[in-house]
């Protein structure tokens, strides 16, 4: 008897031992299923950092990847802009925005955002309300709020909600700690990209956009494409057309020879001002070869091209015999010039950075010789 209670106490220990064991591989498991997961979530906000879209549709397909991996009701991101709080991406009804752009202001926030913590509300029944919510009652019924900080600036929160009284209750908030820092940092990623979209201008001589437009919404174009042709050219005597007529010549010689090419290319292809009496032409989707044989027929054209500065009427004074004052009006002859352009052309590679490319050919036509006027390939 005394053997067989030490067999069944030895065989309790046993299951004891065993059931720890898999217990243990189990947290150790789901631990390891978390941070591939984890990892997973970083790879799809890094896929879409890369992405060519605009930094408000970024937000907003992040914003749904968290949706869709953590299971989230409700998610909704606020930035501070500099002058009001935005809500850049939410799943949120619009008829509710105005109440979540203003959750800095609630009392129960406030420590919040203070002290930098995270906080988690909640309901006991479905009669209650948040102490945010103004109109609407059955939406959401647990929420934790998380203070976004960049650099120890506060810059807005990320919240998520829930329709489920207590159902924050047993999470695991170190898992959003993460991913709040994940979007902090697609928020400092995408800074200067929101920087290039505010700036981007038209010139006021030529209609055309200044080069910040590559770096956007252009980009969005040329990316649809694996390689493209990229051609910097430049009116090599624009400074000799200045001194020696005026300044105005100069200002229609620029615009003539820009509102040629713009009558010249089709849609897809880029064309912009990019400083001065230089300009870009991206060929979307073009090699360089199939470019240059475009260029050399606009290059002939353009040359050939008789710019006159606009008439000018002036009055011619005479002095007659009788000593009165006699004035005519006359038509002042026009001045004619002819721009003398050199192109100079390389391939772009979606995914490289398309300012270096441009630094490459705008270096190449600083440092050649002043009178050269051909085509180049580098």
């Amino acid at each position: 008897m005394t053997i067989i209670i030490i067999i069944l106490v030895a065989m309790i220990i046993g299951l004891l031992i065993y059931n720890i064991t898999i217990h243990k591989k189990i947290e150790q498991f789901n631990a390891l299923n978390r941070q591939a997961n984890n990892l997973r979530v970083l790879q799809d906000f890094l896929t879409t950092i890369g992405e060519t879209s605009s930094v408000d549709e970024k937000l907003q397909k992040i914003n749904d990847i968290l949706i869709e991996k953590y299971e989230i009701k409700y998610s909704t991101i606020v930035v501070f802009d500099g002058t009001e709080y935005q809500i850049k991406a939410s799943n949120v009804d619009k008829k509710h925005w105005d109440t979540l752009k203003k959750l800095q202001e609630v009392p129960i926030f406030k420590d919040s955002v203070a002290t930098a913590t995270p906080k988690y509300i909640t309901v006991n029944n479905d009669k209650e309300k948040l102490p945010y919510q103004e109109s609407e009652f059955a939406r959401a019924k647990s929420a934790i709020f998380f203070p976004i900080y960049e650099e120890n600036v506060y810059i807005g929160y990320w919240i998520i909600e829930s329709g489920v009284p207590h159902d924050f209750d047993n999470i695991d908030t170190t898992i959003f700690e993460v991913i709040k820092d994940n979007i902090v940092s697609v928020l400092r990623t995408v800074v200067h990209q929101r920087t290039l979209e505010s700036i981007v201008r038209k010139d006021l001589f030529t209609g055309l956009y200044s080069e910040e437009y590559l770096y956007g919404e252009g980009k969005k174009i040329i990316d649809k494409y694996t390689t493209s042709a990229v051609c910097m050219f430049r009116i090599m005597n624009i400074e000799e057309i200045n001194e020696k007529y005026s300044r105005q010549m100069g200002n229609e010689t620029i615009i003539q020879v820009s509102d040629y090419i713009k009558n010249n290319i089709v849609e897809e292809y880029l064309f912009i001002r990019y400083m001065g009496p230089k300009f870009v032409i991206v060929f979307s989707g073009v090699d360089p070869d199939s470019a240059v044989g475009f260029i050399k027929n606009r290059k002939i054209d353009l040359e050939k091209m008789n710019i006159a500065q606009k008439k000018e009427n002036f009055e011619e004074i005479d002095i007659e015999k009788t000593g009165k004052r006699k004035t005519t009006k006359k038509s002042k002859k026009p001045e004619i010039v002819n721009p003398r352009l050199n192109f100079v052309v390389t391939t772009y590679y979606k995914g490289t950075g398309m300012e270096e490319v441009l630094k490459k050919l705008e270096q190449y036509l600083d440092n050649c010789d002043k009178s050269e006027s051909t085509i180049t390939t580098i």
